[in-house]
């Protein structure tokens, strides 16, 4: 379990498919090294368990699955993903419960300046939009953050200058895929009412 509050920037090192996934091998910042094999760490919002130790990077294997459903089978060496380490029991909650179970893929579709300030909208598949309201909570990129606007397949959320500084949403441009956990109560909630 993970709050959405991204403790820092690592930048991956390097890329290798390794059937039926891929193996990621990531470099943390400073901040967050150490660690041990077995340990659960949100990449870009997608729960991964880290593999192997190497000189301080963390290597984690990602299946179909997780290549299917996230962003992570289009990292390449070089790019910059948000960390997360998991919640400890007795630690604040300063986001909301992130589960590191991605929904789903977003794609920004465009950003908009207001002042310091940046308003970006998403489109989403229609059945993740089912489960935002405007206020209300979501990851993007294993960020967490408040749902402003919420269209039939779109979403909007305002960022403040210290989120676009700390995290890579300072890097999306339109057309970039994002990964998208909607609020656990939300998805309950659906269930109970919707029956498909």
């Amino acid at each position: 379990m993970f709050t959405g509050l991204v403790e820092g920037v690592g930048v991956v090192r390097s890329v290798q498919p390794e059937q039926p996934g891929l193996r990621l091998e990531i470099v943390p910042p400073p901040a967050l090294a150490g660690g041990a094999i077995g340990d659960s760490i949100s990449i870009n919002g997608c729960c991964l368990t880290v593999v192997s130790l190497d000189s301080g990077n963390w290597a984690f294997q990602a299946g179909p699955e997780t290549l299917a459903c996230t962003n992570i089978g289009r990292l390449q060496p070089d790019s910059r993903v948000n960390l997360e380490r998991p919640l400890a029991a007795n630690a604040r909650l300063g986001g909301h419960f992130v589960q590191g179970h991605v929904d789903g893929m977003g794609t920004l579709d465009r950003v908009v300046p207001e002042g310091d300030w940046v308003r970006m909208w998403f489109r989403v598949p229609e059945r993740l939009a089912l489960e935002m309201v405007p206020k209300g909570s979501v990851a993007v990129d294993g960020i967490s953050l408040t749902v402003v606007d919420v269209g039939a397949d779109s979403f909007s959320i305002a960022l403040i200058p210290h989120t676009l500084e700390v995290t890579t949403l300072g890097d999306r441009q339109p057309g970039d895929p994002v990964n998208i956990e909607t609020d656990i109560l939300a998805k309950y909630v659906r269930k109970l009412v919707v029956r498909e």
